[in-house]
Formats: C-alpha cells, sequence, structure tokens
C-alpha cells in the first residue's frame, strides 16, 4: 500500500476535526488561505469593474457558507478569473446591482441542478483532462506571479502576462522580496521539527520582514469598504437576454466548482467529492452573496490547493478562512497592508509550478493520454478553463472514437497458404486500408481469414464479403475463421449482430481441433502445402499465438529448473486435462498419467519411480490422485471385457485392491462404474502410503495425499471421501 505523500490532506478522516487538531491543522491553513484569497478577491473585483467590497464579501460568503454545507470540504469558494469578462460584461449591460441580482438566480438555478442529481456528471470527465486542468491553473498561476515578481501589475490572461514579462524591467526590491518567500517555502520542509507550521506562514512572514523598508506593492484595502456595498436590484432588459445571463453565469461557476472538487480530490487521500450536494452548496452561498452585493462565487482550485499544501484537513479551513475575511478586512486592514503583494506572489508561484507534476506527465505518457492533457493545460492556460476542458474532452473522445474503431490487418505465411489476421473493431473507417491489403493477396490460394473483431458493420461485412467472392471465383478459396464471435457468420446468415455480445466459440488454448481445425474442402491450388494434420496445425497455432505469451515465464523456468509442489497422478483419458481442471500452468504440476489413474503396490518401477522422484528429489507438499466419470478402465473392470493375459488385463490386476473396496458396504449411491472410480481413487491413496518415502513424509506433516474426481459432461472437480466412497464439492 502507497504512503500517502507528506503535502497530502486526510480529507473526510477528520472533517470536523477537535479543538487539538484544529488549532495545529485547519486554523493555520485558514491563515494561509485568507492570505491568498485577500488579494485575489479584490483583484478579480477590480479587473470586472465591480467594487472591490463585492471581491471581499463573495470571498467571506463563499468560505462560510459554501464551506459549511459543500460536499468537497477542502474546497474553497471565491471569486474566480474565469468570471472576470462575463461579469464584466454583464456590469457593462445591467449594472452593478442588478449584476447582483443576476448572481442570485443563477446560485437558485444551481441549486435546483443540484437537487436534481446532475453533479455527479463531472465524474465522467478523463483523468488527463482533470490533471491537465491544474496543469493549466498551475502555469496560469505561476506566469500571473511572476509579473508580480517582477514588479509589474498582472493581468487576467496567460499571454498577456506573458508578453509583460517579456517587456518588463524587474524592480530589484519586488524580486528580492519575491525570492525570499520562494526559497523560504521551499527549504522550510526540509528544516528539522517545523512540520507542524505550514510553511507559507514563514515564508510570507520572512518576505513582508525583507521588504519592511523597501518600496514594494502591498496589499491595498478600500478606506471603508462598507461604502460601497450595494444590495441587488432586478435587471431592466430583455427577458432572454437577462435568462442568457443568468444561466451563463450559473453554468461556468458550476463547472468550475466542479471540476475544481474533482481536480482537489486527486491532492488528497480522504474520501471522494459528493458532487451533487458541492453543486447544491455553491447555489447557497451564490444566491447569498448576490443577495450581500458580492460577486459570483466558485470552488477555486488556486485557494483550494493552497489550503491542503498547509496542511488542511478539513473544512473549517474553508470556514475559517471566510471568518478572517469577514473580521480582520474591517479590524485589521492596516495589518494585512504592510503585507508586500511580490510575498504573496512567491507563495503562489511555487504553489502553480507543483500543480505541473512530472510523474503524472511520464505516467500519461505511458498510457498514450498525454495528448488530452497537453490540449487542455494548453487551452486552460490560453482560453480559460471552461474551454480548455472543452477542448482536453474533444482530444480524449476522438482518442476514445479510434481506439475503439481502430483495427489491425496483418498477412502472415500460415501452413496452408496466406492468413489475414485482422483485429479489433471493423467499421467502414477501415474498409479502404481493409481492401488494399486483401487485393494484394496472391491469386488462386487458399486464404485463411482470421477474425479477432468484437464489431463489424454493414460496410466492412460487404467488403469482406464481396472480396471473398471474387477470389473464390478466380480460382482460389477464402476460409473464414471467427475466433472471438461470429460477426461475418451471423450477417451472411441476415441476422447481423447489432451490439456486442459475449463472445461464443471458446478461446483456442482450451478448445478441441475440432473447434476450430476446420476440415478443409478438396481444392486445387498451385501452391498447396501439405500442413493439414491436426497436431501440426496445433504446434503451429502455438508458435504463432500461444508461444508470445508463455516465452517469458518459459524463459525463467528453464533458467531455474523445475520447482513443482504437486505430484498429480491421473488417467490417461485424452479428456483430463490436468493443467485445465486445476487452472494452473507450466512448472506447477509434476504428472503421472496411466490407465486408470494406478499407483501398482509392487511390479511397476515406472510410478514406483516418479513417485520417489517427486517427494525425495523436487519435495513435493501434495499428492493428488484423480479419477474421473466415463473411465474406460473402471468399465472394463466392472464387466470383465478385457482379453485374458493381454497387457492391459495384466496392467489392471493392480486394480485388484480397488474392486475388493468397490464391494464393500458404504453409503454411496452413484452408478458402478463411477463408485468403482472414486473407490478406485481411495485405493491408489492407500497405495501411496506402501512407499517408504511417502509414508515417512505424511507421517513428518510434510506431506498429504489428496483424492479428487472429475465429472467430465458436468465440468465438475470433486474431491473424494474416503469413508462414504463419494465425491463432495471442495
Amino acid at each position: 500500500m502507497n504512503r500517502p505523500r507528506p503535502n497530502k490532506s486526510h480529507a473526510g478522516e477528520h472533517t470536523t476535526p477537535g479543538p487539538p487538531r484544529l488549532w495545529r491543522t485547519d486554523l493555520p491553513a485558514s491563515l494561509v488561505v485568507f492570505l491568498i484569497a485577500v488579494p485575489l478577491s479584490l483583484g478579480f473585483a477590480a479587473a470586472s469593474g465591480a467594487p472591490l467590497i463585492a471581491g471581499l464579501v463573495s470571498a467571506a460568503v463563499g468560505g462560510i457558507v459554501a464551506g459549511a454545507l459543500g460536499g468537497a470540504p477542502l474546497q474553497v469558494s471565491g471569486p474566480a478569473a474565469g468570471m472576470v469578462l462575463i461579469i464584466g460584461s454583464v456590469i457593462a449591460t445591467y449594472g452593478w446591482p442588478a449584476t447582483a441580482m443576476i448572481t442570485v438566480g443563477a446560485g437558485l438555478v444551481q441549486v435546483l441542478a443540484g437537487l436534481s442529481r446532475v453533479g455527479r456528471a463531472a465524474l465522467a470527465l478523463p483523468p488527463a483532462v482533470v490533471h491537465g486542468l491544474l496543469a493549466g491553473i498551475g502555469v496560469t498561476i505561476a506566469v500571473g506571479q511572476l509579473v508580480v515578481l517582477v514588479g509589474a501589475d498582472a493581468a487576467p490572461s496567460t499571454t498577456t502576462n506573458l508578453s509583460l514579462l517579456a517587456s518588463a524591467t524587474p524592480v530589484p526590491a519586488e524580486l528580492l522580496v519575491g525570492t525570499t518567500a520562494v526559497i523560504v517555502l521551499l527549504l522550510w520542509p526540509r528544516l528539522p521539527r517545523v512540520g507542524s507550521v505550514p510553511a507559507p506562514l514563514p515564508a510570507v512572514l520572512a518576505a513582508t520582514l525583507v521588504g519592511t523598508t523597501l518600496p514594494v506593492a502591498r496589499v491595498d484595502l478600500p478606506g471603508n469598504p462598507l461604502h460601497d456595498l450595494a444590495l441587488p436590484r432586478l435587471p431592466h432588459g430583455s427577458v432572454f437576454g437577462i435568462a442568457v445571463a443568468v444561466v451563463t453565469v450559473a453554468a461556468v461557476t458550476a463547472v468550475e466548482s466542479l471540476l475544481s472538487a474533482v481536480a482537489l480530490d486527486k491532492l488528497h487521500d480522504g474520501p471522494r467529492a459528493d458532487l451533487d450536494r458541492e453543486l447544491v452548496a455553491q447555489g447557497v452561498a451564490n444566491a447569498v452573496s448576490g443577495a450581500c452585493g458580492g460577486l459570483p462565487l466558485s470552488g477555486g482550485i488556486a485557494r483550494s490547493s493552497a489550503g491542503i499544501a498547509a496542511g488542511a484537513r478539513g473544512r473549517a479551513t474553508p470556514i475559517l478562512h471566510g471568518v478572517w475575511i469577514a473580521v480582520f478586512v474591517i479590524a485589521l486592514g492596516g495589518l494585512l497592508e504592510s503585507i508586500p503583494l511580490s510575498a504573496l506572489a512567491g507563495v503562489l508561484l511555487v504553489i502553480g509550478v507543483k500543480l505541473v507534476s512530472p510523474r503524472r506527465i511520464r505516467t500519461l505518457w505511458r498510457h498514450g493520454e498525454f495528448a488530452g492533457y497537453a490540449v487542455t493545460a494548453i487551452g486552460v492556460t490560453v482560453f480559460g478553463l471552461v474551454s480548455g476542458v472543452l477542448l482536453g474532452v474533444g482530444v480524449a473522445v476522438l482518442r476514445s472514437l479510434y481506439r475503439l474503431t481502430h483495427s489491425s490487418i496483418k498477412v502472415e505465411d500460415d501452413l496452408d497458404g496466406p492468413r489475414v489476421v485482422i483485429r479489433g473493431a471493423l467499421v467502414f473507417l477501415a474498409v479502404g486500408r481493409l481492401v488494399r491489403v486483401l487485393r494484394d493477396v496472391p491469386l488462386g490460394l487458399r486464404v485463411t481469414l482470421e477474425l479477432h473483431i468484437d464489431f463489424l458493420d454493414h460496410g466492412a461485412f460487404e467488403a469482406i464479403d464481396e472480396w471473398r467472392t471474387g477470389y473464390e471465383r478466380l480460382g482460389g478459396h477464402v476460409d473464414v475463421d471467427e475466433v472471438h464471435d461470429t460477426w461475418f457468420s451471423k450477417a451472411r446468415g441476415g441476422t447481423p449482430a447489432l451490439r456486442r455480445t459475449p463472445p461464443s466459440p471458446p478461446p483456442r488454448w482450451f478448445a478441441p481441433w475440432s473447434h476450430w481445425q476446420h476440415a478443409h474442402t478438396p481444392v486445387t491450388l498451385p501452391r498447396q502445402r501439405n500442413g493439414t494434420d491436426p497436431l501440426i496445425r496445433g504446434m503451429h497455432e502455438f508458435e504463432r499465438t500461444t508461444a508470445p505469451l508463455v516465452r517469458p515465464f518459459l524463459t525463467e523456468l528453464a533458467e531455474r529448473g523445475q520447482r513443482p509442489k504437486q505430484l498429480f497422478i491421473t488417467c490417461a483419458d485424452s479428456r483430463v486435462v490436468p493443467n485445465l481442471i486445476t487452472t494452473s500452468g507450466p512448472g506447477d504440476l509434476f504428472c503421472v498419467r496411466n490407465i486408470g489413474n494406478l499407483v501398482p503396490v509392487d511390479g511397476d518401477d515406472s510410478v514406483a519411480a516418479a513417485v520417489e522422484y517427486a517427494v525425495e528429489v523436487l519435495a513435493v507438499d501434495t499428492i493428488a490422485v484423480c479419477g474421473h466419470s466415463d473411465c474406460g478402465a473402471m468399465k472394463a473392470l466392472v464387466d470383465g471385457s478385457v482379453t485374458a493375459k493381454s497387457k492391459l488385463w495384466s496392467w489392471l490386476r493392480a486394480a485388484e485392491s480397488s474392486l475388493i473396496r468397490f464391494h464393500l458396504p458404504h453409503g454411496s449411491d452413484l452408478p458402478p462404474v463411477e463408485r468403482l472410480a472414486v473407490a478406485n481413487v481411495a485405493q491408489q491413496l492407500d497405495n501411496l502410503l506402501s512407499y517408504p518415502c511417502v509414508r515417512e513424509a505424511v507421517d513428518a506433516n510434510a506431506l498429504r495425499l489428496v483424492g479428487m474426481y472429475f465429472d467430465i459432461a458436468a465440468a465438475r472437480v470433486y474431491l473424494v471421501d474416503r469413508d462414504r466412497l463419494t465425491p463432495v464439492r471442495a
């Protein structure tokens, strides 16, 4: 089991922590989030054209209301960058008080959506998109805070911030303060016995001390924030336009909140978010925020990830962060204004960079999912959160369609002629490539068309059937060999399958030859080969399909030698396959097979030598004797049909003790032949104990003897009750 990383929270384990844990974890974490949220909230309000107090109201309500009611305990809500342009447009159209009322309406829409349980749809997002979202937000945060570090004002757009970085002249004082915060943040976790103090706090404190006498930009709060507070008013304009504004605000903030909640689940080890509950909580918080004159709010990955990095353990972190905003901004605004913006920028820069995980990139690359990750990250960075996610989902959908419809077509040289092997889903998109391959097959040969397909549409079926008809018209012959399902046969019969179904033909590794080696009709072909023997065809099939799968562990077994733990003694009957009925593989069973699964007490050195070798050299810990139903040897013993003095008669004399046991009183109601098969198993177990090496190992508890009975028709394996001579389920 993987140990949780130090910076991960165990959210949900202590979502309502007691006072000691609250003071150690959530309280300091809430202060970190508070310090980050204040400048963000003021910046987003200013960029939207709303009163500065609206950003603070939104942050306070988001922390307290959404934090208390939400389904993602560690999510910190407040005004978000993704809404800056939208809210700016709404304010320009309807004015600020009407925008506040639109926010109330958007909140009510979200409550209805959450009660309708549509929030869980966010779980359908591919992991590559979620991690790309985190990376894009991380890059956005990092680039924006780099602008602040060099002494400029960050813009909402990443591309604009990159232009600012390219043209900006770094201000040494700002750079010094910000670099101090970054260095302390990186070195603090390496110091001994400081784990209880989250790194962002000493980083901000150290950077503030360094910048005390330096001319740097600091947190700027309005002189009397409450004077700018505006209560909501009904908007004037077309009903349709107002409705579009309400739905747009509701949809964008809901999507941002749900995406943030899903992304946060990747950053902690606690229970996963309840997305429907989170959506209801966001709706209530938006309604309250709008009613109090605040901006629309949503879950924010920057604030939330900062809380997790600072040690947040439960919902007390977002709630307390909202309390600090509501109280401290009014009472202690002057203290907050002493903090340099570059100090906060240094903290956010490190947080943003950590959201781009090289380990995750390597994993997604190995799984072929990097394209969705990269497109999402770039889209979020350049176009915004929602647009970036839509682009990433589009790439993931296209990738899935490609995988679902992709097929491989390969021509192999087989014993009787060319073999065209087709794997995957065969749809009209692959018809052009399929026809090109089929037309390159030389004419006049026996061709095997081997289909490993899990879907066949009508266009692909017609292409195969027309080629097959034309090829045979020109003197060739085509055998269609369907391995996994009968899509082609059903289509030719007029009853094509419309959806995927469980495979009907059995896999070849345990199916009899008669199920997959079809008899060939006599056809005169220019290059017909002498390869129709079932054994030779089976060997060729093994080398072609099975050998590549088993070669790795067969190579290992060849190097270290055989170390089986079981000696398996069973009948030579061709229907009894030890590895099949025990689900074992090469190296597991040391097998002895003979007619009637006999262990002669004397007169047969072959069985005795095998038993001694298994016990003394291989040190097996189990010997199993397995009889079976419909046994020819048992039939011969019951009806006495064996020719006297024959080799078979001589061999079966070793089973005379089994006949004696068969005639003793017992509680079995099996038919005579099956009853004798069970009695024979019990007797051979007794015969084994006559071998000194077996007796010594059994007495030393180093070896156990097991009797088994295989019912061929029912495909069931039973253990043998040696007293009642009956098979019992294991």
